[in-house]
């Protein structure tokens, strides 16, 4: 092993394996009673923002124009849809799957772009105005572009986005842009390139940079760095990642780590909301909570003197499942109407045995309908079978 990786590697090495006699402790809650109370002066920094987002107007509902297909039984409008374009991926991160790897789906199993655009058409139609591209790495589908050219010109959806991990993205963008996706989130964990190579078992740390910067200047605004946060591997970094804000319109997100199959979570390797927070707010003055729309997954923040800004993302202490509006489409053509439950609808299957829009329509209908209020706690989803994010899509 090479001498410089020795602290931090051995340090993540040890929490990768949690002996079994915490467990009955931290079901009982009292570890995350110890993880979500720092202290009380380091405590008032979650108390000061544990704030709800821009409450709902009263009228939304009855103004909004989203079909009754996208509405579940709670009231809550489904105008967000996420679609995988493919489980392959060029990086092999830890947090994503499994070290033996992951069987993925054959190739005439996954959604041909036809049929991506189908199903695409029938959700904006019925409402969705957002369009998220996801994998395993979108990027490198072949027809990606061809892909976005076609979402982009579907009527009524105002957002194309996608979520990549930048290695391949520089040369692609421009042209992603001109076929009209408008936002970007770009996957980073690490600023030091020995950690980003341990992670993802990849090299290629400079080609993300890279991406980031020629992402800003080809005018996105924000420019999205998605982080997912563990402890004992990159928590040392939080301030460094909110330097890049300092400049540009980079807005970081902190993610909570969160336990999908195979990537061996564990609850000493959560860095929660509070103390992410804590830590920031120690080290930058003029922290400002944003008044976030209600359908919004992260808790959003300004710096003084600082160009960009820096978030949230809370989905184990302080989940936002009140406010989701979105849906997921998988690379196998399967519906998921909430990421941490395991219910999954195909699609690809009716639409393959000559299903009409309407049938379809209903059998969404149906799924979204069954989604519950809120997903489980951290140690109950930790417990539940579910499939690695490389399959549900990042």
């Amino acid at each position: 092993m090479r001498p410089y990786l020795s602290d931090w590697h051995l340090a993540f090495r040890r929490f990768s394996s949690v002996k079994s006699r915490l467990k009955s402790h931290f079901q009982f809650g009292i570890y995350q009673s110890q993880l979500l109370t720092i202290n009380p002066a380091e405590d008032s920094w979650s108390k000061r923002y544990a704030t709800m987002p821009e409450k709902i107007q009263d009228d939304a509902v009855k103004d909004d124009p989203v079909s009754n297909m996208l509405v579940d039984s709670f009231g809550r409008l489904h105008t967000y849809l996420r679609i995988s374009l493919t489980e392959r991926c060029n990086l092999r991160c830890q947090y994503c799957m499994p070290a033996e790897g992951v069987e993925l789906t054959p190739s005439p199993l996954v959604m041909s772009q036809s049929e991506i655009i189908r199903v695409a058409n029938l959700f904006v139609s019925s409402g969705v105005n957002k369009i998220r591209l996801t994998g395993g790495e979108p990027s490198i589908r072949k027809d990606i572009e061809e892909i976005c050219s076609q979402l982009s010109n579907l009527k009524g959806l105002k957002t194309l986005a996608m979520t990549t991990n930048g290695l391949a993205l520089t040369r692609k963008l421009p042209n992603l842009k001109d076929c009209g996706l408008n936002l970007l989130n770009i996957s980073l964990d690490t600023l030091v390139p020995a950690k980003f190579e341990f992670m993802t078992r990849r090299k290629g740390h400079e080609r993300v940079m890279e991406s980031i910067y020629r992402a800003v200047d080809l005018g996105y605004n924000p420019v999205k760095v998605n982080c997912v946060v563990m402890r004992g591997f990159n928590d040392d970094e939080i301030c460094d990642f909110v330097e890049l804000t300092k400049d540009k319109p980079i807005n970081v997100r902190f993610i909570e780590f969160m336990p999908f199959d195979g990537n061996v979570w564990n609850v000493k390797k959560l860095v929660s909301y509070a103390e992410m927070l804590d830590i920031v707010g120690k080290r930058f003055t003029g922290l400002q909570r944003i008044n976030d729309h209600p359908t919004e997954t992260a808790k959003n923040f300004t710096i003084d003197g600082h160009h960009g800004t820096v978030s949230f993302i809370t989905s184990m202490t302080n989940h936002f499942c009140s406010g989701c509006n979105r849906l997921r489409l998988l690379a196998d053509g399967n519906l998921k109407v909430c990421l941490f439950g395991p219910s999954e609808v195909s699609l690809r299957d009716p639409i393959r045995n000559g299903a009409d829009d309407n049938e379809l329509r209903q059998i969404i209908s149906v799924a979204v309908k069954r989604k519950k209020a809120s997903h489980a706690g951290m140690f109950d989803i930790a417990k539940t079978p579910n499939r690695p994010m490389i399959h549900i899509g990042g």
